[in-house]
């Protein structure tokens, strides 16, 4: 599996954000989760990313437990959160430019978000802060796919997008999974859900 959970919970203070959240999802599979606001779907993908600790519970991702995987860990994920935070001065290419360059292959992660740029026809030229929110989120996608990553989390991947926009992220999301990507994603569509995972 990529993604296993063992009774994960997950405490604010008297929230209980996750109570004793079993799961496993497949390698190469796209799994999604639906709920309303303060469900716990961003709360378990932090857990899965180390984000944030768990309160109670077990879970692994491609193998480790997230605590204990570090950077090796980390570059094999690729993550697009709820709230993308951009730096406003920086244009979209500059944003791609120093994604790229964290990664282990600076050069055809460049080459590879350029292209997906193009196709999900992005404003690179422009100011980070004068992008609408579909345009950010769209950059947000693209630093998610890059690095041609092993497991994408995606958080509220069509959150702002018009409907063309988001039958090219869910199209994008089909082309990784077919080359044998796991996708975990959240929604709070029941349609994109059903028509995806």
């Amino acid at each position: 599996a990529a993604i296993t959970a063992s009774r994960l919970s997950k405490e604010f203070g008297p929230i209980r954000a996750l109570d004793g959240l079993d799961l496993e999802i497949p390698s190469g599979s796209v799994f999604g989760v639906i709920g309303h606001n303060g469900a716990g779907k961003t709360t378990l993908m932090r857990i899965l990313l180390d984000i944030v600790r768990p309160t109670a519970g077990h879970a692994t991702v491609l193998g480790p437990d997230p605590r204990a995987g570090g950077p090796a860990l980390r570059n094999r994920i690729g993550f697009l959160p709820g709230e993308l935070r951009l730096d406003p001065g920086l244009s979209g290419r500059d944003h791609l430019a120093y994604w790229a360059s964290l990664g282990a292959t600076p050069k055809e992660s460049n080459a590879r978000a350029l292209r997906l740029a193009e196709q999900l026809d992005v404003r690179l030229g422009d100011a980070s802060r004068k992008l609408s929110k579909g345009n950010k989120q769209k950059l947000g996608l693209i630093q998610a796919f890059m690095h041609s990553p092993e497991l994408v989390i995606l958080d509220e991947p069509t959150s702002g997008l018009d409907p063309l926009a988001q039958r090219q992220v869910l199209g994008l999301v089909a082309e990784a999974r077919d080359a044998g990507t796991t996708i975990f994603l959240s929604s709070h569509v029941m349609s994109e859900i059903e028509q995806i995972a």
